[in-house]
């Protein structure tokens, strides 16, 4: 009780709704824009999924952590396989952990024919 009485005295010129005290003239834009924040995690996914060593990595959870946005997660399956074209594609399971929460995703990337990976599908799992 005393601390109290104590602690409350010092306390007299804090007013924390003073409209006075308020700097109204700091700006912000530290928030991430979810579609910029999505393009940067499938892209990351991508280069994770198109320069795993199957072989190597065995079956194996592969992480993936993306500094841009903050977003990590762990490919748990990799299937590589051949596209009606005749493509090398990859099916991919994966999770996402982000600020707004963990969810698991699926997705399938495929070898272009200027040899770069192409991101085909990136699809949200319920």
């Amino acid at each position: 009780m005393t601390a109290a009485a104590f602690l409350s005295g010092c306390m007299n010129d804090l007013d924390l709704f003073a409209d006075s005290k308020v700097d109204n003239t700091i700006r912000t834009s530290a928030a991430a824009n979810g579609n910029g924040e999505r393009l940067s995690d499938e892209v990351t996914v991508r280069n994770a999924v198109s320069s795993a060593d199957l072989a190597q990595a065995a079956g194996n959870p592969i992480p993936w952590a993306n500094s841009a946005s903050g977003s990590a997660g762990v490919i748990s399956a990799i299937a590589e396989n051949r596209d009606e074209a005749g493509r090398t594609c990859r099916d991919f399971v994966t999770t996402k952990h982000s600020y707004q929460g963990i969810a698991n995703y699926s997705g399938r990337t495929c070898l272009g024919n200027s040899g770069e990976w192409l991101l085909l599908s990136f699809d949200l799992q319920g």
